[in-house]
């Protein structure tokens, strides 16, 4: 199967995707997040840095459960018309964002 390259949209709300879990990860290690949620650390580094720009759904659900952040928080976050110019330093803040 050949995987089409991504479009700039998608790297840079990957890049978000990255900023937003590594922020609501706070001081916690990546290997704890990780392994809580059942996946690799290989694979949260990865999207944590943007290289995964699209990673699986299932992934970023069991993510975000462990960080506390609904997946609309998420979606939120990540697809904001304004490129996510501002964004929430902290779950407790994205989560605020959508009750707003």
């Amino acid at each position: 199967m050949v995987r089409l390259p991504l479009t700039p949209a998608e790297l840079e709300r990957g890049q978000r995707l990255g900023a937003l879990l590594r922020r609501a990860r706070g001081e916690r290690s990546m290997l704890e997040i990780a392994l809580d949620a059942r996946v690799s650390p290989e694979t949260l580094r990865k999207i944590e840095s943007g290289r995964v720009a699209t990673p699986a759904f299932p992934t970023i659900a069991a993510i975000a459960e462990v960080l506390g952040l609904s997946l609309d928080a998420v979606w939120a976050e990540i697809s904001r018309p304004d490129g996510g110019a501002e964004p929430a330093r902290s779950a407790r803040e994205a989560r605020a964002r959508l009750v707003s």
